[in-house]
């Protein structure tokens, strides 16, 4: 009996993780522009041509266009919609929706990707809070990524602090993913899980870290359009995402446009 042996981890030099911390750049950017836009009255298609102006414009390509036929430069994913929306010029966003965008781009062969979710115009206390909690966890995510770790961890720091905040479900069957010179590649990354499992996180390895977590259960569908994942009991989904590299110095949050010191320093003010 021969032993199944783990997928490979690509590891970066500190070159590449400079020409990926470009194409991170770009999304992190991108994201900020799309954050801004973002109000009622827009659509989805409108925050799309954002997206793709901008990474073309900045000497990048869009990770997501033509990827297994995905038709568009962002995934837009709204309210009940957790990830892989399809933006089109129907859908107007509304006072008191939420939006995930998701975006990815690629600068001199290698990728970045990162999401975040945006408040349009006033939210309930109620979403809000789930906002707060959802990208608060995926820091939690990202602070357990330093080498020496084990994969898990950062699945168990994510679930963790989100159990540790009320009663949401955390979605299971999608999840954070290795990146490089692809979009996807191995490992996947649950956002739940007990520690200590997995391989063994190396300097230069670089991982993209991704919760969704729901309002309500954890239990998703996906829809006839073949890519749009929505929660089965139609109550809002929050989805934030980062690329991360490991480095000697701990986690480098390469989408990040502060690489991730605000809130690395935030966190540990809690810790100390």
């Amino acid at each position: 009996m021969f032993k199944r042996r783990r997928p490979a981890i690509q590891v970066k030099t500190a070159e590449q993780i400079e020409l990926m911390r470009a194409a991170g750049l770009l999304v992190g950017e991108t994201l900020a522009l799309l954050r801004e836009a973002v109000k009622p009255g827009i659509t989805t298609h409108d925050l799309d041509v954002i997206a793709e102006r901008n990474i073309r414009d900045n000497g990048g390509v869009p990770s997501f266009k033509g990827y297994h036929g995905f038709p568009a430069t962002i995934c837009a994913s709204v309210n009940e919609e957790i990830v892989h929306g399809i933006p089109n010029s129907r859908k107007e966003l509304r006072d008191g929706d939420v939006i995930s965008i998701d975006c990815g781009a690629i600068v001199a062969g290698w990728h970045g990707d990162a999401a975040i979710t945006v408040p349009v115009g006033e939210i309930s206390p109620e979403l809000a809070r789930l906002l707060e909690i959802t990208e608060t966890s995926l820091w939690h995510g990202l602070r357990a990524g330093t080498a020496g770790a084990r994969l898990t961890d950062m699945s168990h720091a994510i679930e963790s602090y989100v159990r540790s905040q009320g009663r949401y479900g955390i979605v299971e069957g999608y999840g954070g993913h290795g990146i490089g010179t692809e979009m996807h590649m191995d490992p996947l990354i649950p956002n739940h899980g007990e520690p200590g499992h997995g391989p063994e996180l190396e300097v230069g390895m670089c991982f993209a870290v991704e919760p969704m977590v729901n309002l309500g259960t954890k239990e998703t569908a996906e829809l006839d359009d073949g890519w749009t994942v929505i929660t089965t009991d139609g109550r809002p989904s929050a989805h934030f995402e980062h690329t991360f590299a490991v480095t000697e110095n701990g986690p480098r949050v390469l989408t990040a446009l502060d690489e991730g010191r605000e809130w690395f320093a935030k966190l540990d003010s809690k810790t100390t």
